[in-house]
C-alpha cells in the first residue's frame, strides 16, 4: 500500500504540467467525435493518434491517448440513444433502452444517465486499476481456452433475456448470429469458409459495419415508410441535464453491479466492452420487479450497459500492464504506445517507471471528469440534429451509415455487407425478430469457436476428456454454475408469461 500512495504521489506532479492537461481535453474531444460517429471505433480513435505521440514524453503521450480511449467508450452512447445505431460496438446494449427513452422523449435524462453512469464506472475501474492490479492480473493469468469458451456460453445464455417473451425467435436470431460468426477463415485451420471467394470476407464479418447496417436501415424504412414528421422522437431536450445526472444514483446497486461484471470481464483478454455491457443489461433486468419494462424505455437498463462498458476500460488495462497482454483491441493498440516510449509491461513496470505509469493512470481519472461537459455539450447539438424531419434525416442517417461503413477498411465491400445487413434486419423487424440476440451471436460466436477449437486440440479432440476437465477446473465450475443459473432464471422468467416460445 505504502508504494502504491508514493506512485500516486509522484504520478500526480506529472498533472501539474499544462501541456498533459491540454492533451487531455483535446483527446477528449476527438474520443467524443470519434465515438458518437457509428463506424469510428474507439480502436481506430487511438491507433490514428499513436505516431503523433512519438514526438511528446510518454505521460503526454499516454494521457492523450487514454483519454482517447474513456471518452470514445462512452460518446458510442450519444449516436446509440439518439439515432438507434451505436456508436462503438461496446454501446450494443446501451441502444435497447436508450432509444425507447428518446421515443418517449426521455431522451435528455438517458444522456444524462448514460454520462454519468459512464463517469462512475470509468472512475470505479481506475480505482480498481489502481489498487488491485497484481491480484486480479493473477487471475486473469489462470485463465485458459476451456473457460474463455465456458464465458462465451455464459453470454450466450443472455439470449434468453433477450428474447422478448418469444424465445424461440429470440434463439432463431442468436443461432444466425454465431452462423455469421464463421464467417471467414477458421482459427485453428485457416480453411475459408462462406465467404464467396470475396477477399473482404477472409477476416469474418466485420461486426461494426453488421451492427451499422442492422440499426440504421430498418429505423430509417420504418420511418419513411410512416411517413413520420419525427415528432415522436424529438420530444427530447438535453436542458437542465446536471441536475438529471444526479438521478442515476437511484440505481447504486445496478452500477456497483455493473461495475464489478465490466471490471472482471476487462481483465479477461478479448472479453470486450460489448460482452460486459449485455451481461450488466441482463443482469440488471433479471433484478428489477419490472423486467418487462425492460426495453421500452427503462432508465436502469440504460445506466448497467453504459457503466460496464466503460468499467472496461480500467480493467482491460490491468493485464495490459502487469503482464503485457492486452485486454481487448483498444488496450492492444495501447500496448504499441507503451513500446513507442521505450515502456516494457511486465510486473516490473510499476517499480521501474512508477511516475510515469501511475500519471498515466491519474490522467485517466481526469478524462473520466473532462468527458461529462463536453459529452453533454455534443449531446445537446445532437438533440437538435434528431428534430429534422424523417425525409431528411433519414437519408442524412443512411449517409452517415456509408461513410462509417466505408472508413473502416476503406471498402465498398463493406458498405454493400452494411445495406445487405439491413435488408435483414428490416425483414427482422417486419416479422417481430429480435435482433439483439443475433448481435450477441455475431459478437461471442468467433471467441466461442476459436477457445472451443484451442480446447478440442489440447485433448487430442477427446470429448469426454473435454467436458472432464471442465468440471475439474475451479473457474470452470464457478463459470457453468453462473451460466445454469443465468438459463434458469432467463427460462423462469418466460414461463411466467403466455408461454416459453411463443408471445
Amino acid at each position: 500500500m505504502e508504494s502504491i500512495l508514493n506512485g500516486i504521489a509522484l504520478g500526480s506532479t506529472q498533472l501539474l504540467d499544462p501541456m498533459v492537461l491540454l492533451l487531455i481535453v483535446l483527446g477528449t474531444v476527438f474520443g467524443i467525435i470519434i465515438g458518437s460517429l457509428p463506424g469510428l471505433t474507439s480502436t481506430m480513435g487511438v491507433a490514428l493518434l499513436v505516431p503523433v505521440t512519438f514526438g511528446m514524453t510518454p505521460v503526454q503521450g499516454l494521457a492523450l491517448l487514454g483519454a482517447i480511449y474513456c471518452s470514445s467508450t462512452y460518446a458510442g452512447a450519444i449516436s446509440a440513444i439518439l439515432i438507434n445505431i451505436p456508436g462503438t460496438p461496446a454501446n450494443c446494449s446501451t441502444l435497447l433502452d436508450g432509444f425507447p427513452m428518446t421515443k418517449l422523449g426521455q431522451g435528455g435524462l438517458a444522456i444524462a444517465l448514460a454520462t454519468a453512469a459512464s463517469a462512475i464506472g470509468g472512475f470505479m475501474s481506475n480505482f480498481g486499476l489502481l489498487f488491485l492490479a497484481p491480484p486480479l492480473a493473477e487471475l486473469a493469468l489462470r485463465f485458459g481456452s476451456q473457460e474463455y469458451f465456458l464465458l462465451a456460453l455464459f453470454g450466450v445464455s443472455v439470449i434468453a433475456s433477450l428474447s422478448e417473451g418469444n424465445m424461440l425467435k429470440g434463439f432463431t436470431s442468436g443461432t444466425l448470429g454465431l452462423f455469421l460468426a464463421i464467417v471467414g477463415m477458421h482459427p485453428m485451420t485457416g480453411d475459408i469458409r462462406f465467404t464467396f471467394g470475396i477477399p473482404e470476407l477472409f477476416n469474418g464479418l466485420p461486426l461494426v459495419v453488421a451492427l451499422i447496417g442492422l440499426y440504421s436501415i430498418p429505423e430509417v424504412i420504418a420511418n419513411l415508410s410512416e411517413k413520420s414528421t419525427n415528432e415522436e422522437t424529438t420530444a427530447a431536450e438535453v436542458k437542465g441535464v446536471f441536475g438529471q445526472m444526479m438521478e442515476v444514483f437511484k440505481y447504486k446497486m445496478v452500477m456497483f453491479k455493473a461495475t464489478v461484471i465490466g471490471l472482471i470481464v476487462g481483465i479477461v483478454p478479448g472479453a470486450g466492452s460489448s460482452i460486459a455491457g449485455f451481461i450488466a443489461y441482463d443482469n440488471a433486468k433479471k433484478a428489477s420487479k419490472q423486467p418487462e419494462s425492460f426495453g421500452k424505455g427503462n432508465p436502469a437498463g440504460v445506466v448497467a450497459s453504459e457503466t460496464a462498458n466503460n468499467a472496461v476500460v480500467g480493467g482491460s488495462l490491468i493485464p495490459t500492464l502487469t503482464l503485457g497482454i492486452p485486454g481487448n483491441a483498444v488496450s492492444a493498440v495501447l500496448l504499441g504506445g507503451l513500446m513507442i516510449h521505450g515502456l516494457k509491461p511486465g510486473p516490473g513496470l510499476f517499480a521501474e517507471n512508477g511516475e510515469i505509469i501511475y500519471g498515466f493512470i491519474l490522467s485517466m481519472f481526469v478524462a473520466n471528469l473532462v468527458f461529462v461537459p463536453v459529452g453533454l455539450f455534443v449531446s445537446r447539438y445532437g438533440v437538435k440534429f434528431i428534430k429534422t424531419p424523417a425525409s431528411i434525416l433519414g437519408p442524412l442517417v443512411i449517409g452517415l451509415g456509408v461513410v462509417g461503413a466505408y472508413a473502416l477498411n476503406m471498402s465498398l465491400v463493406d458498405v454493400w455487407i452494411m445495406i445487405a445487413m439491413g435488408m435483414l434486419g428490416f425483414v427482422m423487424k417486419q416479422f417481430d425478430v429480435p435482433r439483439e440476440p443475433m448481435v450477441l451471436g455475431l459478437v461471442l460466436g468467433t471467441m466461442a469457436e476459436g477457445e472451443l477449437a484451442r480446447s478440442m486440440s489440447l485433448v487430442q479432440g477427446d470429448v469426454p476428456a473435454l467436458f472432464a476437465s471442465m468440471f475439474t477446473r475451479p473457474l470452470s465450475l464457478i463459470i457453468i454454475g453462473l451460466t445454469a443459473i443465468s438459463v434458469f432464471q432467463g427460462l423462469r422468467s418466460q414461463f411466467r408469461k403466455k408461454g416459453p416460445f411463443l408471445d
